[in-house]
């Protein structure tokens, strides 16, 4: 199976030896960060660092001239990626044998919230979500069409995976969480996230609902939960019980539309700009109404858009099984896998997830995360992948 390992340009800028070590798993191909969100993350075996602090969102290269006078325009990284980062990298790993492909990461940007508060997500209860912005609003749209057609298609890169395309809400796990203790389940999630800025209400409106109505009930929905009833649960059976089937389906069809023509702009657009064959591929959830990294999609939607998908993938079928069965000849269904140790991956069983993934109906992996893994982590994935 093509296999492709998730990277940074600051695990490889710097780092003489990273293009050959990572060359030496047994992968294929890097997926490599063009535009990021804000992190702190370790570089075990950097001879020059250990611990990186991109402080904000922002792209690895330089922005074209085309952002400027742009109210909404991206952010250049500070010294965590200092000037064509991604370049650099992105020219090191080739150079070893590897085909590069950009990891684009969209509607994910708590700094744009915070100089713009305006664009990000409005809760039920007026409370800004600054790491997500509203897919709905019009210049945020523009902007991430823009900026996907921008970062995805640096020079030398042979495909794009775009990541958290889609709509982001309650679930991030921003700065320090302090979030988990109340138990909202999935159905809670969902009502949690809806939001209510301007652009939502009007399109909420457009279908028949009443935003304040519908807020006021989201807001009646939730009270039990937060005096510590169990949260409900059911997946949409469940959002359904809270909200009503006429206020869940209204919302849910607003959103699904967003997010689904927001995917076809921004692929179009990566497509427009790249050469041809340039494989565009969406990190996705085949749940629609999910929030987050892994966009909520249509899987028979978003496979005759894009050329594949990225899921996340823990041993089960429950994600897979979704886009393996549509049938679409020549997608691609890359199971994602984290080899990071500490971070709950299994290494040691990277080989029997593969086979079972690959029975599953995947196509490709994807191993998260080649500069964060440890060299015994590293050790098992080179184990695994030669048996392959």
């Amino acid at each position: 199976m093509r296999t492709s390992a998730f990277v940074y340009p600051w695990d490889v800028v710097g780092d003489p030896a990273a293009p050959a070590r990572i060359a030496a798993l047994g992968v294929e191909q890097v997926t490599l960060a063009a535009a990021y969100h804000s992190t702190r993350a370790l570089t075990p075996r950097h001879p020059r660092h250990r611990v990186v602090t991109a402080e904000h969102a922002a792209v690895l290269y330089p922005p074209g001239d085309h952002w400027a006078g742009r109210t909404l325009r991206p952010y250049p990284a500070g010294d965590w990626a200092p000037g064509d980062a991604y370049g650099e990298a992105a020219a090191a790993l080739a150079e070893a044998g590897l085909d590069v492909h950009t990891w684009v990461i969209l509607a994910h940007n708590s700094r744009l919230g915070a100089e713009h508060p305006d664009t990000s997500v409005v809760n039920a209860y007026g409370d800004r979500y600054p790491w997500a912005p509203c897919i709905a609003q019009p210049a945020t749209r523009a902007y991430l069409v823009d900026l996907a057609a921008e970062a995805a298609v640096r020079p030398g890169a042979r495909g794009t995976e775009l990541e958290s395309l889609g709509w982001y809400g309650l679930a991030h796990l921003h700065a320090h969480d302090k979030t988990a203790g109340v138990a909202l389940g999935e159905a809670g999630q969902y009502l949690m996230s809806l939001c209510f800025c301007p652009a939502c209400r009007a399109g909420y409106g457009e279908r028949g609902l009443d935003p304040e109505e519908l807020a006021a009930a989201v807001r009646t929905a939730l009270e039990p939960v937060w005096q510590g009833a169990a949260p409900s649960d059911g997946g949409w059976a469940g959002v359904e019980k809270l909200l009503g089937e006429t206020m869940a389906a209204v919302t849910r069809a607003w959103r699904d539309d967003t997010a689904r023509t927001l995917q076809e702009a921004a692929v179009a657009a990566v497509r427009a700009a790249a050469p041809a064959g340039c494989q565009v591929l969406l990190h996705a959830d085949p749940v629609s109404y999910h929030c987050g990294a892994n966009a909520g999609v249509d899987p028979a939607h978003i496979l005759s858009v894009a050329d594949g998908v990225v899921v996340p993938y823990t041993g089960g079928a429950d994600l897979l099984t979704p886009f393996a069965d549509q049938d679409r000849a020549g997608a691609v269904l890359a199971a994602n896998l984290t080899i990071v140790s500490g971070m709950g991956g299994r290494p040691d069983t990277l080989a029997q997830d593969a086979d079972r993934a690959r029975s599953l109906g995947a196509t490709e992996l994807r191993l998260y995360h080649a500069g964060l893994a440890s060299d015994g982590d590293l050790a098992a994935v080179r184990s695994a992948l030669a048996g392959l």
